[in-house]
């Protein structure tokens, strides 16, 4: 039996390079205001908005530029799959482990460089955007589980499986990756730039090449 049971993944700069940040990415191409930007930041960092808020004002400035879904996706071309994700993917599920998605990153991002993601992962946690047969924005579900949220997404994925957090990996590579790397029983901070995260993490990944992973999990 393998020791990890649950493989958790961040999105942007793990799963996916050439990206730190997916909303900047779509903001950056979609020209919206960097004011009412960084107002929203500010307001949800003091505590005045929610998450929720903070994701549905985005996401109205996208809207606002009347973006379509081929636009975001259009907005994707400079980035590209992690070297080696497939690879990684297949092994682990192979050996029988769950795997799962844990990230603040948004739906779209996996619909076009992992079109098959939910036949890998068992979990998906992350915002979704839903568009219309017109391919206009129609909805959007911001996910409750980003920054110390995403080690409450672990949690509650152990539990329902009955597997302790000693039994968790989690792959990350930013600040908001702190808390639930501290909470895995092996947390890894791949492609990491950030010394805070990786004085937490039990592993420490530079070259970026997922498979990287494989000899701490197996």
């Amino acid at each position: 039996m393998p020791k990890y049971k649950l493989v958790c993944f961040d999105v942007d700069g793990t799963l996916i390079d050439n990206v730190k940040f997916s909303w900047q990415v779509f903001h950056d191409h979609f020209q919206t205001d960097g004011h009412r930007r960084e107002d929203a930041k500010r307001k949800f960092f003091n505590g005045e908005i929610t998450y929720k808020e903070w994701a549905e004002h985005d996401i109205n400035l996208w809207r606002e530029r009347n973006a379509t879904r081929e636009d975001f996706l259009l907005a994707l071309n400079g980035l590209s799959l992690m070297e080696g994700a497939m690879e990684t993917l297949n092994e682990l599920k192979k050996r029988g482990i769950k795997l799962a998605v844990i990230s603040g990153s948004l739906n779209i991002i996996l619909e076009k460089f992992i079109p098959n993601y939910e036949d890998f992962f068992d979990d998906v946690f992350l915002s979704r955007i839903y568009f219309d047969g017109d391919g206009n924005i129609d909805k959007v579900e911001a996910t409750e589980y980003d920054l110390d949220g995403k080690a409450l997404a672990l949690k509650k994925i152990a539990e329902r499986e009955g597997i302790s957090l000693q039994e968790c990996v989690f792959v990350g590579d930013y600040l908001n990756d702190l808390k639930i790397i501290e909470e895995a029983g092996l947390g890894i901070a791949f492609n990491c730039e950030y010394d805070e995260l990786k004085q937490v993490a039990d592993v420490v990944i530079d070259k970026k090449d997922l498979r990287e992973i494989l000899k701490h999990i197996l």
